[in-house]
């Protein structure tokens, strides 16, 4: 199964909050054959948010986020021109441009969200949580 992670499943699978996972999430993200895929726009979230003080990180951003996607395995999805359209035509049901991002790049890839995000399960868009 391929699927995107959102930012926060990406930051809890990563650290010991692991806990907030769904039990699903913990399974797909456990399971040897699941292609997850981080996307460039939740590295740019979580430097905006350590940037700004609003995140702490226990190394920095340049180091944590590349040494966790290598750690778990994780695909790196580009940001790419057709997501940028797609973002910018989706109804503004969720203001976050970085959520908005990730919808886009669902949308276009074919692939659903993993997320605890009720927003985002507004837009046409699969989510598994």
């Amino acid at each position: 199964m391929r699927l995107l992670l959102d930012t926060h499943t990406f930051l809890w699978w990563s650290s010991q909050r692991g806990a907030q996972l769904s039990e699903h999430a913990r399974e797909l993200l456990a399971d040897g054959t699941t292609d997850a895929s981080f996307s460039v726009v939740s590295a740019w979230e979580i430097a905006i948010k350590v940037g700004a003080g609003r995140m702490d990180l226990p190394d920095s951003v340049e180091r944590y986020v590349p040494d966790r996607i290598r750690q778990h395995g994780f695909d790196l999805l580009a940001i790419e021109l057709s997501h940028v359209f797609r973002a910018g035509a989706l109804p503004t049901i969720h203001r976050d441009p970085f959520d908005r991002m990730l919808v886009a790049q669902a949308q276009v890839e074919g692939i659903p969200i993993l997320t605890a995000d009720p927003a985002i399960s507004r837009y046409d868009v699969e989510t598994i949580w």
